[in-house]
């Protein structure tokens, strides 16, 4: 028996919702085949695609982490073996750990005799994302999930309603950040107001989105928490940023953990008409970049 099923990219924290908001990005992804074997156990038998090279020990790997974890939850008596097609640039903050975790999750759930909803899969997601990040955050597994937009806390999965005309833009240069070093540039204290404002923000950006009202996404849509302490990492982002902002955009900010660089618009030419501005900026600071443009109700994962 076997099952493939494909993941897309994702943004994660979207700004103003660090570690539970994200949403998926359509175009690109990460494919997995999962094969169900009698062998009590999970195994890598091949990853192709990737520029650097990846753990093929299971517990290592966040597809094989996450269908241990489904595994032993389940108290199941057969194993998978998993191949991975890398689409995702390694360290490109769109979100390819939790693409191959979230596909190789779905793939096997065809497999099961019973297979489980979209929700109940959520926890083995998070820790399988948990091997290349560190921590048990939802907001590029959750999405990826769902589709579209969601709000990802640690025991619950909420899709957050959009305009279909919403779009979003997607800006990857040429060059890696990878999440653990970007997580260690938060260090340190912060101030109470900080927080105050930053959740200002994420109430602007999901009232708007209710409501389909641009008008508060465009007052919310700016990170004054985590955007300050990562910018410095990235190359060409304020440049980048305030390409897509002059372009129209309701906000921009950083894609996950970086270097990629996000923005939302009212619609899809507004997009496309933002994203040469913007790969000029990171051509100008030395970086060849991709662009994508995205429906934020983008589809999740699915069989393939």
């Amino acid at each position: 028996m076997i099952a493939r099923a494909f993941a897309p990219a994702s943004v994660a924290n979207v700004a103003v919702g660090f570690d539970i908001l994200g949403h998926a990005i359509a175009g690109i992804g990460d494919t997995v085949s999962v094969r169900r074997i009698d062998e009590p156990r999970v195994r890598i038998d091949a990853i192709r695609g990737s520029a650097v090279e990846l753990p093929l020990e299971a517990a290592g790997n966040t597809a094989g982490a996450a269908l241990i974890s489904l595994r032993e939850g389940l108290g199941l008596g057969f194993g998978f073996a998993i191949e991975i097609d890398k689409g995702i640039p390694f360290g490109s903050g769109m979100g390819g750990s939790a693409a191959s975790c979230v596909a190789a999750l779905v793939a096997a759930n065809a497999l099961l005799d019973v297979p489980l909803s979209r929700e109940a899969l959520y926890p083995f997601a998070l820790d399988g994302e948990a091997v290349a990040s560190g921590g048990r955050h939802g907001d590029n597994v959750g999405p990826l999930l769902l589709g579209g937009v969601a709000l990802c806390t640690a025991d619950r999965l909420v899709p957050v309603p959009v305009p279909t005309s919403w779009h979003s833009l997607l800006v990857h240069p040429h060059a890696v950040l990878e999440t653990r070093r970007a997580r260690q540039a938060l260090q340190g204290s912060y101030a109470l107001g900080e927080f105050v404002a930053q959740s200002a923000n994420l109430g602007l950006v999901l009232s708007g989105c209710h409501r389909s009202d641009a008008s508060l996404v465009r007052a919310g849509l700016r990170d004054v928490l985590v955007e300050p302490r990562r910018a410095g990492l990235i190359v060409g982002f304020d440049a980048a940023r305030d390409a897509a902002l002059a372009a129209g955009a309701m906000g921009a900010g950083i894609s996950g953990a970086g270097p990629s660089v996000f923005a939302w618009f009212e619609d899809a030419d507004q997009a496309r008409a933002a994203a040469e501005p913007a790969r000029a900026a990171f051509a100008a600071a030395g970086f060849e970049s991709d662009a994508w443009i995205s429906p934020l109700d983008a589809p999740g994962a699915h069989l393939c």
